[in-house]
């Protein structure tokens, strides 16, 4: 379901607090949970601090409800001198009597590489995956 180079770098369940007044998940909530889970490949890549800077894509596939058991696979698309750009995608389990899994939302985000004062900084082996 999620490209083979794809980590899974987060999984978490929502809970009733994250869900709206119609029962579905809250979009913002997903949409901060992608930016945990991209972000933990910028980091890794950038080796310390970075920023998110651009949500360059982001579409929801089916709605999240409570209980689903939400899965974040992220993997590195692009590196440039001081920017990691991620796709991200959720896939979440759900009915634990016959369980199945679907894609429930795909995103890609850009991060910047940032030193202890926010300015910019260079990504280490930059061209180098």
């Amino acid at each position: 379901m999620h490209h083979p180079d794809s980590q899974l770098t987060l999984r978490v369940v929502p809970m009733p607090a994250d869900a709206n007044a119609n029962g579905d998940i809250f979009g913002g909530w997903v949409m901060a949970q992608v930016d945990i889970a991209g972000s933990v490949i910028a980091v890794r890549r950038a080796r310390g601090r970075v920023a998110t800077v651009a949500v360059n894509s982001f579409q929801f596939k089916q709605p999240v409800s409570i209980g689903d058991l939400l899965s974040f696979w992220a993997r590195e698309v692009n590196v440039g001198k001081t920017s990691i750009t991620v796709q991200v995608e959720v896939t979440a389990e759900r009915n634990p009597e016959n369980p199945i899994n679907v894609k429930v939302t795909d995103a890609t985000l850009t991060y910047v590489a940032i030193d202890r004062s926010g300015s910019k900084r260079g990504i280490p082996n930059a061209g180098v995956s």
